[in-house]
Protein backbone atom coordinates (compact mmCIF):
# COMPACT_ATOMS: atom_id res chain seq x y z
CA UNK A 1 0.00 0.00 0.00
CA UNK A 2 1.53 3.33 -1.03
CA UNK A 3 1.22 6.64 0.84
CA UNK A 4 -1.72 7.88 -1.25
CA UNK A 5 -3.69 4.72 -0.49
CA UNK A 6 -2.89 5.03 3.23
CA UNK A 7 -3.95 8.68 3.23
CA UNK A 8 -7.22 7.83 1.47
CA UNK A 9 -7.90 5.13 4.06
CA UNK A 10 -7.27 7.56 6.95
CA UNK A 11 -9.51 10.19 5.39
CA UNK A 12 -12.30 7.65 4.95
CA UNK A 13 -12.09 6.43 8.57
CA UNK A 14 -11.38 9.77 10.18
CA UNK A 15 -14.09 11.65 12.03
CA UNK A 16 -12.01 14.86 12.03
CA UNK A 17 -10.29 16.44 8.98
CA UNK A 18 -6.83 16.46 10.58
CA UNK A 19 -5.09 16.77 7.19
CA UNK A 20 -6.34 20.39 7.01
CA UNK A 21 -4.50 21.43 10.19
CA UNK A 22 -1.60 23.87 9.80
CA UNK A 23 1.86 22.50 10.48
CA UNK A 24 5.05 24.49 10.94
CA UNK A 25 7.61 22.06 9.51
CA UNK A 26 10.43 24.12 11.03
CA UNK A 27 9.50 22.38 14.31
CA UNK A 28 10.12 18.86 12.96
CA UNK A 29 13.57 18.48 14.54
CA UNK A 30 12.30 19.87 17.85
CA UNK A 31 9.43 17.36 17.88
CA UNK A 32 11.92 14.53 17.30
CA UNK A 33 14.06 15.80 20.18
CA UNK A 34 11.05 15.92 22.49
CA UNK A 35 10.20 12.30 21.63
CA UNK A 36 13.69 11.28 22.73
CA UNK A 37 13.71 13.44 25.88
CA UNK A 38 10.25 12.62 27.23
CA UNK A 39 9.56 13.14 30.91
CA UNK A 40 8.64 10.10 33.01
CA UNK A 41 4.88 10.74 32.98
CA UNK A 42 4.91 11.03 29.15
CA UNK A 43 6.83 7.75 28.87
CA UNK A 44 4.36 6.02 31.20
CA UNK A 45 1.39 7.43 29.27
CA UNK A 46 2.88 6.40 25.90
CA UNK A 47 3.70 2.87 27.05
CA UNK A 48 0.20 2.44 28.41
CA UNK A 49 -1.80 3.95 25.56
CA UNK A 50 0.11 3.65 22.27
CA UNK A 51 -1.69 0.39 21.50
CA UNK A 52 -4.80 0.89 19.34
CA UNK A 53 -6.57 -1.83 21.31
CA UNK A 54 -6.44 0.33 24.44
CA UNK A 55 -8.08 3.27 22.62
CA UNK A 56 -10.95 1.52 20.83
CA UNK A 57 -8.95 1.25 17.61
CA UNK A 58 -7.78 4.86 17.44
CA UNK A 59 -4.13 5.59 16.77
CA UNK A 60 -2.26 7.99 19.04
CA UNK A 61 0.89 9.91 18.13
CA UNK A 62 3.25 11.83 20.37
CA UNK A 63 4.91 15.21 20.02
CA UNK A 64 2.80 16.29 17.05
CA UNK A 65 3.13 19.67 15.37
CA UNK A 66 -0.06 21.68 15.05
CA UNK A 67 0.47 25.19 13.78
CA UNK A 68 3.41 26.68 15.68
CA UNK A 69 2.94 24.34 18.65
CA UNK A 70 3.93 20.81 19.55
CA UNK A 71 1.31 18.86 21.47
CA UNK A 72 2.20 15.95 23.75
CA UNK A 73 -0.21 13.40 22.25
CA UNK A 74 -2.73 13.53 19.43
CA UNK A 75 -5.46 11.23 18.18
CA UNK A 76 -5.65 12.82 14.74
CA UNK A 77 -8.76 11.04 13.49
CA UNK A 78 -10.71 12.48 16.42
CA UNK A 79 -8.99 15.86 16.64
CA UNK A 80 -8.18 15.04 20.26
CA UNK A 81 -5.13 16.58 21.92
CA UNK A 82 -3.82 15.13 25.18
CA UNK A 83 -1.50 17.23 27.29
CA UNK A 84 0.49 16.07 30.31
CA UNK A 85 0.87 19.05 32.63
CA UNK A 86 3.77 19.11 35.04
CA UNK A 87 5.98 21.66 36.71
CA UNK A 88 7.20 22.96 33.33
CA UNK A 89 3.79 24.64 32.94
CA UNK A 90 3.91 26.51 36.25
CA UNK A 91 5.35 29.76 34.87
CA UNK A 92 3.73 29.65 31.44
CA UNK A 93 0.04 30.34 32.10
CA UNK A 94 -0.26 33.07 29.45
CA UNK A 95 1.53 31.01 26.80
CA UNK A 96 -0.57 27.94 27.66
CA UNK A 97 -3.78 29.99 27.43
CA UNK A 98 -2.83 31.31 23.97
CA UNK A 99 -1.89 27.83 22.85
CA UNK A 100 -5.16 26.37 24.14
CA UNK A 101 -7.18 29.10 22.41
CA UNK A 102 -5.38 28.38 19.14
CA UNK A 103 -6.03 24.64 19.35
CA UNK A 104 -9.68 25.06 20.34
CA UNK A 105 -10.04 27.57 17.50
CA UNK A 106 -9.15 24.71 15.13
CA UNK A 107 -12.08 22.73 16.62
CA UNK A 108 -9.70 20.42 18.48
CA UNK A 109 -10.65 19.04 21.87
CA UNK A 110 -7.86 19.39 24.43
CA UNK A 111 -7.58 17.15 27.48
CA UNK A 112 -5.19 17.88 30.34
CA UNK A 113 -3.84 15.33 32.79
CA UNK A 114 -1.37 16.15 35.54
CA UNK A 115 1.88 14.24 35.60
CA UNK A 116 1.01 13.22 39.18
CA UNK A 117 -2.23 11.59 37.99
CA UNK A 118 -0.36 9.74 35.25
CA UNK A 119 2.09 8.35 37.80
CA UNK A 120 -0.35 7.71 40.66
CA UNK A 121 -3.80 7.21 39.11
CA UNK A 122 -3.29 5.71 35.66
CA UNK A 123 -6.47 3.65 35.98
CA UNK A 124 -8.50 6.83 36.58
CA UNK A 125 -6.78 8.60 33.67
CA UNK A 126 -7.60 5.63 31.43
CA UNK A 127 -11.28 5.66 32.42
CA UNK A 128 -11.49 9.41 31.84
CA UNK A 129 -9.67 9.17 28.50
CA UNK A 130 -12.00 6.43 27.23
CA UNK A 131 -15.05 8.46 28.28
CA UNK A 132 -13.67 11.48 26.43
CA UNK A 133 -12.96 9.37 23.33
CA UNK A 134 -16.55 8.11 23.31
CA UNK A 135 -17.89 11.64 23.81
CA UNK A 136 -15.69 13.00 21.03
CA UNK A 137 -16.76 10.22 18.64
CA UNK A 138 -20.42 11.03 19.32
CA UNK A 139 -19.82 14.78 18.98
CA UNK A 140 -18.04 14.40 15.63
CA UNK A 141 -20.54 11.90 14.23
CA UNK A 142 -23.29 14.44 14.96
CA UNK A 143 -21.35 17.24 13.22
CA UNK A 144 -20.08 15.54 10.09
Amino acid sequence: MDNLEKEAMWKTRSLFPFWTLPKNKVLTDRAKELRKQAILSEVVFWREFHSKEKLHGWDIDRQVIIGHYIVDFFIAELGLVIEIDGSSHNDKQEYDAQREAFLVGLRLKVLHYSDIDILNNLHGVYANLLANIRDREAELRALF
